[in-house]
């Protein structure tokens, strides 16, 4: 079962599970057929991620996207449904290992007041194959709850199929 109680929904050759761990951490995985590299590529150029990271079928666009990767580099993601009203995601780059580890903070822009995540995604090959985990650690039990309740994991389930889309294209 996913975090809303509900059963997991099977991708034709991957998935996406979504598991709650504790009050505060979430984590994400997903096998994606492609390289390491390839799958990095994807997660930090900005040009490859406006192809990707929006839920196309909630009418959602990453309108900007900015990505300094480095260590104390910072990320500015730009989203919404009208540009006229758009929502944020912010953050830092805390540990920067090409191709293989992202640890960064994640503030929602929208809401300040409930601090920043700290995100750790790290990308296994094998075979050339991917495996992807992206553990969150949010600030409260509150601010997880809220990300959850806003949708956050079927945006989640889509945005990764959106990717394997992508990453296939690339390899």
């Amino acid at each position: 079962m996913n975090v809303t109680g509900e059963s997991e929904m099977t991708a034709p050759t991957n998935r996406t599970t979504v598991e709650r761990r504790s009050a505060r951490e979430l984590v994400v995985t997903r096998s994606f057929d492609a390289q390491a590299r390839i799958v990095w590529e994807a997660w930090t150029r900005p040009d490859l991620l406006k192809r990707w990271w929006a839920p196309r079928s909630l009418g959602v666009t990453l309108f900007e996207c900015e990505a300094d990767v480095r260590v104390g580099g910072s990320y500015r993601y730009v989203f919404g449904r009208d540009p006229k009203q758009p929502m944020a995601f912010s953050g830092t780059y805390k540990e920067v290992v090409h191709p293989s580890r992202l640890v960064f903070t994640q503030l929602f822009e929208p809401i300040r007041a409930a601090g920043e995540a700290i995100v750790t995604a790290t990308l296994e090959e094998h075979g050339g194959k991917t495996r992807l985990v992206m553990h969150a650690l949010y600030p409260s039990e509150e601010a997880l709850d809220g990300a959850v309740a806003a949708g956050m994991e079927r945006g989640m389930r889509e945005t990764y199929e959106q990717l394997e889309q992508l990453v296939a294209t690339l390899a």
